[in-house]
């Protein structure tokens, strides 16, 4: 997530399954996938894969031979969507599944996570890598454990863009960069769920929060669509202004459509935001994979239902 300044000192922003029936298909995320691709991409092998960095071009090649196993396409000419505004090579990794209904595809559902972290400490200390785990390689798990459903299930009539984003810890620059090319292809957006530190469960009645929870009907979707209390409102959330600190809010500004991250940090259940001990071993492995599982059928919703029933506020 994107470094908060202003609120400091708070700190921010065998192969076991669970199963979720979506319609008639029955899938199961699995756990060890979800382990694999997370102790991967915050391994001390990627150095904190600051943007621009030798470590984050390693996590590059990851995430696009995740894309070519599983058959989605680059949306570009390669996966690689290299950014206008920095200064470094660097690149956005884009990878797009067409919808199965002949006019829905003409619509897109943006499901997105940042792959960037901070990198190294420039301090001596015994570690000096910043694996960030939970921000975000966390996110960035959910949404390909997403994309690979979607890949098998061919179940969004909808076209999805699947999008991990360089450069937000530098400012959103992977996401501004991203929108600006988008809009000049009159790209047609229905809604973005962006996906952010959901390494550790909350201690609350419902799964998750969104960011901006009264911009759209996107929370209220989401519970209908599950059939449970998945996303709540978090006051603190509101009062740190979340909504306008990670990618989400790049493509609200541009397109003004429901476009909204999903977090389950809620300010006490995770006391290593931006620290070398953000690492893979203090991430809860059941939890991910739970809270995957429990968005497939929102996922599938948003990506399927024959009008827009998501909508700004």
């Amino acid at each position: 997530m994107k470094k908060l300044y202003f609120l400091l000192p708070f700190i921010l922003f065998g192969c076991k399954s669970n199963t979720s029936t979506v319609g008639e298909i029955n899938y199961k995320v699995s756990q060890t996938e979800v382990s694999d691709f997370l102790k991967y991409l915050s391994s001390d092998e990627l150095q904190g894969r600051e943007t621009g960095t030798k470590g984050i071009e390693k996590a590059a090649v990851f995430l696009e031979d995740f894309f070519k196993e599983n058959k989605i396409k680059p949306y570009f000419a390669t996966y690689r969507d290299t950014l206008t505004n920095f200064k470094s090579p660097a690149y956005n990794i884009v990878g797009v599944l067409e919808g199965t209904d002949p006019v829905l595809k003409k619509e897109f559902v943006v499901l997105s996570a940042h792959y960037d972290h901070i990198g190294l400490e420039t301090k001596q200390q015994a570690d000096q890598i910043n694996n960030g785990a939970n921000d975000d390689a966390s996110g960035v798990t959910a949404v390909a454990q997403m994309a690979k459903y979607f890949a098998k299930t061919k179940s969004n009539k909808r076209s999805i863009l699947f999008v991990f984003f360089a450069g937000e810890e530098k400012g959103l620059l992977g996401s501004e960069s991203l929108v600006e090319k988008l809009k000049k292809r009159n790209f047609n957006l229905y809604a973005q769920l962006n996906i952010e530190m959901i390494g550790v469960p909350m201690k609350r009645d419902y799964l998750a929060y969104i960011t901006g929870f009264d911009k759209s009907n996107m929370a209220q979707k989401i519970n209908e669509y599950t059939g449970k209390n998945t996303i709540g409102f978090l006051p603190k959330e509101a009062e740190y202004k979340l909504f306008y600190r990670s990618d989400n809010y790049s493509f609200f500004e541009a397109f003004g459509k429901p476009c909204q991250s999903i977090s389950t940090f809620d300010f006490e259940n995770f006391d290593f935001y931006h620290h070398v001990s953000d690492e893979f071993k203090v991430m809860d492995i059941s939890h991910m994979t739970s809270f995957i599982q429990e968005f497939l059928p929102a996922v599938t919703k948003i990506a399927s239902t024959p009008t827009e029933e998501i909508t700004m506020n």
